[in-house]
């Protein structure tokens, strides 16, 4: 008899636990919505570096390579070409002729110019948002010309304290 209560007791615990009871499906419902916040937190912060970090990088790059491509063209001596407007026009400016600077904040009348967010060349108080600035050195007995061109996101569309850059230096030769 003794053992008869006894297998009645078990099986009425076994029926007690059986399944998962409502407030436990809540309570880890609870859990797991407090992960996934933390989770989606570092999800944002991965897509605003990405952004930063990543698409304006790759477009300082893109616009620095035009800047130079379009230098590069130029005749070595060619002291008169405006290249801060597109297309170039002759006889109004700089070409290669030494000077220029690579300071974003200090731009250089003539070695500087703005373009806006798809790469075209806009006005200084126009809707800029990249800064491109070139300096232009000469090394008179080997008849080469150094061309540094430094590119800079706009601080308010870059919003992080270091903005993306990108600089590019080429060497120029006469008579090439």
């Amino acid at each position: 008899m003794k053992l008869r209560g006894l297998t009645r007791m078990s099986s009425a615990k076994k029926k007690l636990q059986a399944g998962i009871s409502l407030i436990e499906t809540m309570i880890a419902l609870c859990l797991l919505l407090i992960a996934a916040a933390g989770i989606m937190t570092m999800a944002t912060v991965a897509m605003s570096t990405t952004e930063t970090q990543g698409h304006l990088a790759a477009r300082t790059a893109e616009y620095a390579q035009d800047k130079m491509e379009q230098l590069l063209a130029l005749q070595y001596p060619d002291i008169g070409t405006d290249t801060t407007v597109f297309p170039a026009v002759v006889g109004a400016c700089c070409g290669l002729q030494v000077g220029g600077g690579l300071d974003p904040k200090a731009p250089v009348v003539g070695y500087s110019d703005y373009v806006d967010k798809s790469g075209n060349p806009v006005a200084a108080g126009g809707n800029w948002q990249y800064l491109r600035v070139w300096q232009i050195t000469e090394n008179v007995p080997l008849k080469l010309k150094t061309i540094s061109v430094l590119t800079q996101v706009r601080y308010s569309v870059g919003q992080t304290g270091v903005l993306p850059r990108s600089t590019l230096t080429c060497l120029k030769s006469s008579p090439f």
